[in-house]
């Protein structure tokens, strides 16, 4: 009775320490874009590989990368990608709304964001988390978390303490999701609108 005891303490505490850090899936991405795209009569994916111009042009609005690893993360690394997925919602033969799936380090493992905007001004009009490996950064999965990005596009600050308020205790998560928004605005006005941000 007594090792029973043990084993079931050694296997909470096992727990604890090892499952608080699995990654947990909140939408697979066939979710996530029924999420974003309710109304579509279907959802068309195309693959962009960026020029070379694009990019610079990307990295040049995003700090010199297209990945944010912040100091004091634990997260593995996210690799950086030249090459772009566009998920596009389709009603009566006209594309509606694009979105976009990135992945940035959070404070425990990578954060993977579906990112809904606007065809013609890259403005955000949906979001989600689609999976996480937090600990405290779980609350930027919340809804009133997300809204703040609602409607925000390149001429905004999208940063922490301007016009987003942060999780407390988790400010490399509400980075990592600023991050996020302001790449897949970046992306979309730079590859596809194609303007000279």
């Amino acid at each position: 009775m007594k090792n029973k005891h043990i084993l079931t303490m050694i296997g909470t505490v096992v727990f604890l320490i090892f499952g608080q850090l699995s990654a947990i899936t909140l939408l697979t991405q066939e979710e996530a874009l029924k999420q974003m795209f309710p109304d579509a009569d279907e959802v068309i994916t195309e693959t962009v590989q960026a020029t070379v111009g694009e990019i610079d042009v990307l990295t040049g609005l995003l700090g010199g990368s297209l990945v944010h690893f912040q100091k004091g993360s634990e997260s593995e690394a996210v690799s950086e990608t030249t090459e772009f997925e566009f998920f596009y919602g389709i009603k009566e033969g006209k594309k509606t709304s694009v979105a976009i799936i990135d992945q940035q380090p959070g404070k425990w493992g990578p954060v993977v964001y579906v990112i809904l905007l606007d065809m013609k001004t890259a403005k955000v009009k949906d979001m989600a988390v689609m999976s996480y490996k937090e600990k405290r950064g779980r609350p930027i999965a919340r809804k009133n978390f997300l809204k703040q990005f609602f409607g925000k596009g390149s001429s905004d600050p999208i940063k922490v303490r301007k016009d987003i308020r942060a999780i407390s205790g988790a400010t490399i998560s509400s980075n990592a999701t600023c991050f996020a928004v302001k790449k897949a605005i970046a992306v979309v006005e730079a590859i596809i609108l194609k303007k000279e941000v």
